[in-house]
This record gives C-alpha cells, sequence and structure tokens, in this order.
C-alpha cells in the first residue's frame, strides 16, 4: 500500500480546480483587524489574538456572527480586490490553477456597499492572477437564502449591468427552513439570462432539498450534496444528470455535520460512482486552505491513491473551464499518477 507521505506529496503536487469557495470566508484575522483599523470599523475584540479566539466556534450560529462581523470590515474597491487577491496567492501557492468562487452581495448592499465596488474590487484581482499566473476563473453570485425572493430579484437586477462579469449564481446562508423551490422564479431567470445555477443542498437540509434543486431549479452543480446518500434514487439520478458534487471537508467536520473525519462520507460518494470534489468552502474560519483539505482525508480518511487520483479529475471535469484546459490538467494528471 503506498505510503501517507506519498500520497501527500501527490495531492500537494497535483494540479487542483476550487469550486466552492465563499471569498468574504477567506478572511485571516490579521487581514480583518487590518481592515477594520484602516476604516475606523469598531470590531468586538481589542486584538489580533483575541479575534483568533473567536475563530475557535463552537456552532453554526458563531460562526455566522463571526463571519459577518468580518464583511463589516470591506468599505472599499481595495478591500474587495485584497481580500480576494490574498486568497488567490494562497491557492497559487497551492497548485490550484483554476477557482469559481461565491461573492455574497446582499450582505453587502444591505450595509450600504455598491453592487460595483463589490464585484469591480474581486475581479480586478481575478483579472491579475489571470495575468500573472494563468490562474482561470469564474466569479458565482450568491443568493442568502435567508433573505426573501423580493431581496434576491433586487440583487438580480443590480447584477445585470456587470453580467459580463458573472458565470453562475449559487443559493447559500443558512438551509433549514429555506427550500430551494422558494427561490424558483428567481433561479428561472438566472437560467433565462444565461447564466449557470448551482445551489447548497443537502449539507443540513433534508434530500428533499436535494430533489428539489434538481428537479425545480435544475442545477448545473450541486454544492455540498452530503445528505444525497440516504436516498438510492437521489444517488441514481445524480449520477444519470452527471451532476458533480462540490464537497468541503473541513467544513463538514468544523459544522458538525461529520462527527469524526474518518467517516466523512466522500469516499463512499465515489464508491457510488458521485462525482464528488473536494474544496474549502470557508478556510479562514474552518481550518484550512485546498491542501488541508486532500491532507485530512488522506491522515485520516484512508484516502487510497486511486480515490485521490478521481477526486483530482473530478475536480477539472466537473469545472466551468476552457475544455482545451481541462484536457491539458487531466493528462497531467494521469502522468503524475502513472
Amino acid at each position: 500500500m503506498i505510503e501517507k507521505s506519498n500520497l501527500l506529496d501527490l495531492a500537494f503536487n497535483m494540479p487542483k480546480t476550487e469550486l466552492h469557495l465563499h471569498i468574504e470566508g477567506t478572511f485571516e484575522a490579521e487581514q480583518m483587524f487590518e481592515f477594520a483599523l484602516r476604516n475606523k470599523i469598531s470590531l468586538s475584540y481589542t486584538s489580533i489574538e483575541q479575534l483568533k479566539q473567536a475563530y475557535s466556534f463552537s456552532n453554526l450560529q458563531e460562526f455566522l456572527d463571526l463571519y459577518y462581523q468580518g464583511m463589516s470590515v470591506l468599505i472599499t474597491e481595495q478591500d474587495f480586490y485584497e481580500l480576494t487577491f490574498a486568497y488567490l496567492t494562497k491557492v497559487h501557492s497551492q497548485n490550484v490553477v483554476h477557482v469559481e468562487i461565491f461573492f455574497d452581495p446582499q450582505g453587502h448592499l444591505e450595509r450600504g456597499i455598491s453592487f460595483s465596488t463589490q464585484i469591480n474590487g474581486i475581479y480586478r484581482a481575478l483579472k491579475e492572477a489571470e495575468t500573472n499566473w494563468g490562474m482561470s476563473f469564474k466569479l458565482i453570485m450568491s443568493f442568502l437564502r435567508h433573505l426573501s425572493e423580493e431581496s434576491a430579484f433586487n440583487t438580480l437586477e443590480q447584477a445585470i449591468p456587470h453580467l459580463e462579469k458573472i458565470y453562475a449564481v449559487g443559493l447559500d446562508s443558512s438551509e433549514l427552513g429555506h427550500p430551494p423551490e422558494k427561490f424558483l422564479r428567481v433561479f428561472k431567470a438566472c437560467k433565462n439570462l444565461g447564466l449557470k445555477v448551482t445551489v447548497h443542498a443537502g449539507e443540513e437540509g433534508p434530500p428533499k432539498y436535494i430533489w428539489q434543486a434538481v428537479n425545480e431549479l435544475k442545477v448545473d452543480r450541486i454544492d455540498h450534496g452530503n445528505r444525497c446518500l440516504e436516498d438510492d434514487e437521489l444517488v441514481q439520478r445524480i449520477n444519470h444528470e452527471q451532476l458533480t458534487l462540490t464537497v468541503c471537508p473541513l467544513s463538514n467536520k468544523k459544522l458538525c455535520v461529520v462527527n469524526d473525519m474518518s467517516q466523512h462520507p466522500i469516499k463512499e460518494m465515489l464508491h457510488k460512482g458521485l462525482a464528488a470534489t473536494v474544496n474549502s468552502d470557508d478556510p479562514a474560519y474552518f481550518g484550512g486552505y485546498m491542501n488541508d483539505n486532500y491532507q485530512v482525508l488522506i491522515e485520516q480518511s484512508e484516502l487510497t491513491k486511486d480515490e485521490l487520483k478521481q477526486l483530482a479529475k473530478n475536480s477539472f471535469s466537473g469545472a466551468w473551464i476552457n475544455p482545451d484546459r481541462r484536457q491539458l490538467f487531466l493528462n497531467q494528471i494521469d502522468t503524475l499518477f502513472a
């Protein structure tokens, strides 16, 4: 059997995509404190050390409280640029060659930060990474499901002048009590505009939410999707539709979606033929970026070489990426794992 150290070398050195990343969830404590001082925003913490302690939250609500407090220090286009470029610099060092990142415009609009301020800062960083390192990207505008359909439509209206920068739309925030069907008309409108659709479903919500995402919203991808394993017919449907699952191991552990990483469902997903991928979700808050997520799976979930290779290939097969570029990296993975 191949040594774990050899698997880690493969995981760290192979080309990667990241398909499930919330840019607001990349806020490291030092940067958050720096932005707060720069923008004269008062945080509930008197030092970086105290703020770092808050990153050891124990439940979803504590995480959300910290997450939205972090968002509050993003004021200028330069803030959004610096936040995004810091993330891109980090994952470039981990051999991530393609990113598809979410941003949550409603969380900023309700603070009086214009849509253009947000997207122009984020997009400038993405274009700079493309120029500097050849890193390709897609930007996903995500709706907050705890807010109303009306709010989502208002946000979509503000996005219209910037559609050339947006490739897809998503749905995130607290899942329970906010089923995908709540936003059926919004996503239909997005589809009519030519946007791809991906929805958080089956993380804390039931398999029924995944069914709604597939049947009613007609999603192009599923974010998380862990609970599809409770429904064999749903697994078959996802396989039939060839829908990629953007799974987030460290996030699942931190938010108690799984109790023990040795029991993480990603191996079962692969065994059932599901196109599972590895992603970091909100890496600053959940304990690690791409390499860290692969590392915990290798060390605690007994991931095999074949499973690691499949996860790597799934991430490119499921990415919204130029077909020639996709094939280039799939070939690199085959060579690396030969």
